[in-house]
């Protein structure tokens, strides 16, 4: 007998959050893990068997740390992982803000070509969207007549969660999110903020994610009045394209204050990996989300906003101390971590491993990115960069690289630069992001040039790289069909037909034998999870990934569901 009951969210918190502290939207769903692997065989990474895989990621950061040369504070616990680990000195974001960034780091694909390139559609649960009050205040982030919505990926896009949940790791996050689509039930074993390896079976591979929201763009203000983590008259370095005044010492000082707060923070959390014995078992990964909070930093496809330091620590420290320069981008990410669990990257997928059994054999000659709608307002740029040059397209010259955002423009730092601005005391350097309009091409020397405040685009003497990389630009947009030429009012159309959010079909529940029972679906896209439940118990929150035919015990009952992203989940359907 099959029975369906009609699906609401199980056991999940929401805790939102946008563009204040108070309103970030984080989806906490869990799911327990499924087949258990046997730790048994060699790794070419220095592991026995399946490795563990420990994302620690931090927010809106450059390579301010020592270990990529900046001595302005010390990092005790992020300079041991540059000591016993490879520092990675040409990683880069396909996008200087989070969601995008996000969606590429989950999926392996441009935001681009799935259409997860703005920044931020505002994606909140169903439970959110009858509270008229967050529905207005995320509104007036986004375009006029937009409501919040969900990107629905090709029906072959998988989260790298998933992939490994289906090899038997154990997957937590804590705790952000924000892919530009809910994850499903099933894609984490626990995601919220009490997610943590520890929470998995005695011996289970694990793949945990913990995110730093310290050192985020909003912390500068927000932890303003807060105690310094370092000395109060810190001498701290300046960009040129910022003004050297009190009020921007403070904001930088602040941030650096909030490295230092999150250097502390991973040197617990590698406390504990090494309290579990679990140290050379680990394959950790220290990165941040994209470049660095500052005024001309976030948001923009300059290195300050693309660039990211990353420190990779490999069981029995191998490779330690050692630095690699080859050119790596956020969609490798993805293929990388499933070549080390000893999975071969589907071809689908935009990225290459730079890491593992499936290592391609080619390093990258280029790192492509784009910046679209940000919160209120939108643009369009494209940018190419090889190892030395970086070429910039922009689609709307008429507008100037300045977008007057309202989250942004809580930082003292940036009311500064507005009134100096309209006083017209800011110098010609510190006033090239507030011109009037803006070239259609650029194209900086970022080694000589490291700022990028001089374009070269019209000097002949740079005409043939000039040439190279915008074609480069051109073949790219024109292979991921680049949805940035679609309006994003009829791109949602297409995503939500009637505006209206799709529901995944049903999943269908077969018996092939004697209490084992088959989930199946004709629904492209749509992943299936299900619960066995002990006669007299309650649904958890927690669902298994499914992957084969499922066992049942005297006195269980099987629950499955289904869900495609960018979709509400299925009804919940019953086998008894």
């Amino acid at each position: 007998m099959i029975l369906k009951t009609p699906y609401t969210p199980l056991d999940m918190d929401f805790l939102i959050k946008k563009h204040f502290a108070t309103l970030l939207v984080l989806v906490i769903m869990g799911a327990a893990g499924c087949a258990r692997p046997e730790r048994k065989g060699d790794s070419d990474d220095g592991v026995e068997g399946l490795p563990n895989i420990l994302w620690l990621v931090a927010e809106d950061l450059s390579p301010v740390i020592a270990p990529f040369g900046d001595s302005t504070i010390v990092t005790p616990h992020l300079s041991r992982l540059a000591e016993e680990g490879v520092r990675y000195t040409n990683v880069y974001s396909i996008c200087g803000v989070c969601s995008p960034s996000r969606s590429a780091l989950a999926t392996g694909m441009y935001p681009t070509r799935i259409g997860s390139h703005h920044m931020q559609i505002g994606n909140i649960p169903p439970a959110m969207k009858s509270n008229p009050a967050i529905m207005n205040f995320i509104r007036q982030y986004m375009p006029e007549g937009l409501d919040p919505y969900e990107v629905v990926p090709p029906p072959y896009v998988k989260m790298h969660s998933e992939y490994l949940r289906e090899l038997g790791y154990y997957c937590s996050n804590n705790a952000k999110e924000d892919y530009q689509f809910a994850p499903s039930p099933f894609s984490w074993d626990e995601s919220s903020a009490t997610a943590h390896w520890r929470n998995r079976e005695e011996g289970q591979p694990f793949f945990a994610v913990f995110n730093f929201m310290i050192t985020h763009e909003s912390r500068i203000w927000m932890k303003a009045q807060d105690s310094l983590w370092v000395d109060a008259d810190l001498e701290v370095p300046i960009p040129s394209y910022l003004p050297d005044t009190e009020i921007s010492r403070k904001d930088i000082r602040r941030m650096y204050s909030n490295v230092a707060e999150m250097d502390h923070r991973v040197g617990e959390l590698l406390q504990q990996l090494e309290a579990d014995g679990e140290l050379e078992n680990t394959i950790i990964f220290w990165y941040t989300d994209h470049g660095g909070p500052l005024p001309r930093q976030k948001r923009l496809l300059y290195d300050s906003g693309l660039k990211v330091p990353m420190i990779i620590r490999f069981p029995g420290s191998n490779g330690a101390g050692s630095v690699d320069d080859q050119m790596i981008s956020f969609i490798d990410f993805l293929p990388s971590i499933i070549s080390l669990a000893g999975i071969d990257p589907p071809e689908y997928l935009d990225g290459k491993a730079f890491l593992g059994k499936y290592k391609a054999t080619k390093e990258r000659h280029f790192i492509h990115a784009a910046a679209d709608r940000f919160d209120e307002h939108a643009d369009m740029i494209r940018g190419v960069r090889n190892e030395r040059f970086k070429y910039l397209r922009n689609y709307n010259p008429q507008k100037g690289y300045y977008l007057p955002l309202s989250f942004r423009e809580q930082m003292a730092l940036m009311q500064e630069m507005l009134q100096m601005r309209d006083a017209g005391t800011l110098d010609e350097i510190e006033s090239l992001w507030f011109r009037s309009s803006k070239p259609e091409e650029e194209l900086f020397d970022c080694i000589n040039d490291p700022e990028e405040l001089y374009n070269l685009a019209d000097d002949p003497q740079y005409a043939e790289i000039l040439s190279e990389l915008r074609a480069e630009c051109s073949r790219w947009m024109e292979e991921v069909d680049d949805k940035g030429f679609v309006n994003e009012h009829e791109m949602v159309k297409q995503f939500w037909p009637g505006r209206i959010q799709p529901v995944t079909s049903d999943p269908s529940l077969q018996e092939e034998a004697e209490k084992i029972i088959a989930i199946s679906t004709d629904e492209a896209g749509s992943y299936l999870g299900y619960q066995l439940v002990e006669d007299g118990d309650t649904l958890s929150s927690q669902w298994e990934i499914y992957t084969e035919p499922v066992k049942l015990k005297n006195q269980q009952q099987l629950y499955a569901i289904a869900h495609r992203k960018g979709y509400l989940p299925s009804q919940i359907v019953k086998w008894d």
